[in-house]
């Protein structure tokens, strides 16, 4: 793995991954002689990284022997994972989020600076349909940043319902500019949202847009631009899809990330509030009053409308019939997996 880092002052340090060079396979063991109780339940383990997404799908439904577990299942492929003979679906709700970074500075001269703009386009955009129809329901729509399976998820925020009339008032309050095009960028796998996005728009605020698909080549180029924060963006909204490597403190690792002074997702001047509020919470060591602050962060960012707020997606996997796979929010592991006698390496013995 190739990786950027531009360290900035207080040794905050942001990485950008620009290549992962993987070997075919990897190989792992079991060590018998661990010192803990808890034990492997698998002798051997390769993970492969010479198949295609297509050709793992295609051998862990169509056959056995080849491929036990294929991760990050897209969800328009679930229904051939459950109608398949050999393979059936997995999913949880896992701790990733998709929302959209507001362009906020001052240079932009779209009014994104303005909470009622924002707000708009949070009632203008319908995040249900998106959860339904673009992740065939295998997502949750969410009412700021943190899952309602997270600690520190206020459980009284509840997504914004679609609201058209709603969406133009506070539009018309905030004076979009006439024919100025709301910019929407997206990699290709989220095209198709940005333009359920962009139609939502239209139809709510009577406003175009213009949706800048951003080609891998410059993937690097624009995600460096961001945590540089040297240039004011090119775009108005950002679909950037994250995630949570623990469900302890997504404010940690997600809000920090996107809202934070040394945020690499932050997109706008810096916010005092937030950086009080966050500051609060990392000097408390008591649980119980470091849930309620974290509530309070993420209401904060709902009341605000700091980031187009849409769904965390399910991590999906296509299992073999005969693996007991345990799946994480977190991260893929196979510490609690396990295989039955009537698995294809067991009945050859």
């Amino acid at each position: 793995m190739t990786a950027i880092q531009r360290v900035r002052p207080k040794f905050v340090a942001t990485n950008l991954i620009t290549g992962e060079d993987r070997t075919p396979r990897v190989v792992l063991e079991a060590n018998r002689d661990h010192n803990s109780g808890r034990i492997a339940r698998l002798e051997r383990v390769v993970f492969r990284n010479d198949l295609s997404p297509q050709e793992a799908l295609d051998a862990v439904c169509d056959h056995e022997g080849e491929i036990d577990i294929v991760s990050e299942v897209a969800a328009s492929d679930a229904r051939r994972v459950q109608d398949s003979e050999h393979a059936r679906l997995v999913t949880i709700d896992a701790n990733r989020m998709l929302t959209g970074v507001f362009n906020t500075y001052e240079a932009n001269d779209a009014p994104l600076q303005d909470v009622r703009m924002r707000e708009a386009l949070n009632w203008a955009v319908d995040r249900h349909r998106i959860a339904e129809e673009a992740f065939s329901g295998y997502a949750t729509p969410l009412a700021a940043l943190t899952p309602p399976w997270c600690n520190g998820s206020d459980g009284e925020l509840e997504p914004r319902r679609r609201d058209p009339a709603r969406a133009k008032g506070l539009a018309d309050a905030a004076a979009w500019p006439a024919a100025r095009r709301l910019r929407i960028a997206a990699d290709g796998s989220l095209e198709a949202i940005a333009a359920m996005i962009a139609a939502d728009v239209h139809d709510a605020l009577g406003i175009d847009s213009e949706i800048i698909v951003v080609a891998p080549e410059q993937g690097i180029p624009t995600a460096r631009a961001l945590v540089e924060k040297k240039l004011t963006p090119f775009w108005d909204v950002l679909l950037n899809p994250w995630f949570d490597l623990s469900s302890d403190n997504p404010i940690a690792f997600v809000h920090r990330e996107f809202f934070g002074h040394d945020g690499g997702f932050r997109a706008g001047p810096l916010d005092p509030e937030f950086d009080r509020m966050f500051a609060e919470l990392a000097r408390t060591i008591d649980p119980d009053r470091s849930r309620i602050l974290a509530q309070q962060i993420d209401r904060y960012v709902y009341d605000q409308s700091k980031a187009l707020f849409l769904c965390a997606p399910n991590a999906l996997y296509a299992v073999n019939r005969h693996v007991d796979f345990k799946a994480y929010r977190a991260t893929f592991e196979l510490a609690d997996t396990q295989v039955s006698p009537q698995h294809w390496s067991r009945r050859e013995h």
